[in-house]
């Protein structure tokens, strides 16, 4: 655990110089659990396929069949129409506080309609799938939240390696995340005295 300490100590700013696109944070304490920890863009399909992977629903057929349809939503279609009625954007926050009466006005509604039924069907079967008795819904967003580490007790350097290529692909597959080279630096040292931060 002293070594791990140290190594930070001494490579902290070369890590983060050598990576300027990843927001790398360090710690270390006395009696901690060693572990690698990642910060995933889970979206709510993500959250959806896993409850269906899983058998989440209990066989409950209403709620799978909900969210099926829900993964089947046409969010390009529904961002598109958003935009449907120039000057006004259904999204905007704070308008049911500014404009509570939008959704009564023809002139609006009537250029929205396509939006308005996507989004309604799909607010509908969100709701619908999270209605579980037990918090299904929020017990798998728990579950992904905890992939997001690896515990590394007794590891060596290639257990650490492991962990993060394996947090490096999720994050790939997640949020399609390219890892960015770097256009100068192509090797690193440890404890490089010749380093100079911003190179």
């Amino acid at each position: 655990m002293n070594l791990n300490r140290e190594f930070y100590e001494r490579n902290y700013t070369e890590l983060k110089a050598l990576n300027p696109v990843m927001p790398i944070l360090l710690r270390s304490g006395d009696n901690c659990m060693p572990a690698v920890t990642t910060e995933l863009d889970f979206k709510t399909e993500d959250v959806v396929k896993y409850m269906l992977q899983k058998g989440l629903f209990n066989g409950d057929k209403a709620r799978i069949e909900a969210a099926k349809a829900y993964l089947k939503t046409d969010w390009k279609t529904i961002r598109y129409e958003r935009w449907a009625c120039p000057g006004f954007d259904p999204e905007k926050p704070y308008l049911e506080e500014d404009n509570p009466e939008w959704k009564t006005d023809k002139s609006i509604t009537s250029k929205l309609g396509k939006y308005i039924d996507l989004k309604s069907a799909a607010e509908e079967q969100l709701e619908t799938l999270k209605s579980g008795p037990n918090q299904e819904f929020e017990r798998a967003k728990n579950s992904l939240i905890m992939c997001q580490r690896i515990d590394l007790w007794c590891a060596g350097p290639k257990e650490v390696e492991a962990a993060v290529r394996h947090l490096g692909e999720l994050g790939r597959r997640v949020n399609n995340f390219v890892p960015d080279t770097p256009e100068y630096i192509t090797e690193w040292y440890p404890g490089n005295e010749d380093f100079v931060p911003g190179f």
